[in-house]
């Protein structure tokens, strides 16, 4: 057996490890849900020094004091999205890409809004040469979300902001669901679920706590 192919199996291990002491265990049923993250190469969306830990219960640096989730966070807020194949899906929060590349096997099409544009440009590649075709990638301000693609079926946010910017409450769509992380502390953060009606209006209902790098503007005109 060759070196890379013991590398690939031993992941391919860890991963099915994941889903099932981690994920599974902890609750997390849709199907759909944990057939992505089966097959989806985590260890791809980290540093290199950090793939043998790619698959451990918990977050790990990105970069640029970004971090990508542990998988169980990442498989709940997932599940809690109820995306479907039809959805057009808005992502604050680049990061990693890896939970774009998630939505790109359950959406219809992603678009993705990280601020730092070295890992925009980072995800960008990563996807591309992973095949994930369905995500669109731009380097921009995350509180002002992706007015000129709005509405959107569904928002996920992955940092915090003290609270849910109006901006993308209003880009939600009629029937509509957001899920993020709101506090202005890691001590206050919970998990949001917002839901929007055929008639607009929200409904707002708390998850779990949760802890999350906090979410911070930049100017708009630095959008591109």
């Amino acid at each position: 057996m060759q070196p890379s192919q013991r590398a690939t199996d031993s992941f391919l291990e860890a991963r099915l490890e994941m889903v099932g002491a981690q994920l599974q265990r902890r609750g997390i049923r849709q199907t759909q849900v944990l057939a992505v993250m089966q097959r989806i190469p985590r260890e791809r969306f980290v540093p290199e020094s950090a793939r043998p830990h790619a698959y451990e219960d918990r977050a790990l640096g990105i970069g640029y004091g970004a971090t990508i989730s542990q998988p169980y966070i990442v498989a709940l807020m997932t599940e809690l999205l109820e995306v479907k194949p039809s959805h057009k899906v808005l992502e604050i929060g680049t990061g990693s890409g890896y939970q774009a590349a998630i939505l790109n096997e359950l959406a219809h099409e992603v678009y993705s809004v990280e601020i730092v544009p070295e890992l925009a440009a980072r995800a960008r590649a990563t996807l591309r040469d992973l095949g994930f075709h369905k995500v669109t990638v731009r380097s921009g301000d995350g509180y002002l979300g992706w007015p000129e693609q709005a509405p959107f079926e569904r928002i996920i946010v992955t940092a915090a902001p003290p609270k849910i910017p109006q901006a993308l409450v209003d880009q939600l769509g009629p029937g509509g669901r957001l899920v993020a992380p709101e506090g202005d502390s890691p001590n206050t953060q919970q998990l949001m679920i917002l839901s929007k009606d055929s008639r607009g209006m929200v409904k707002r209902t708390a998850s779990i706590p949760v802890v999350f790098v906090p979410m911070v503007p930049r100017s708009p005109s630095s959008n591109n």
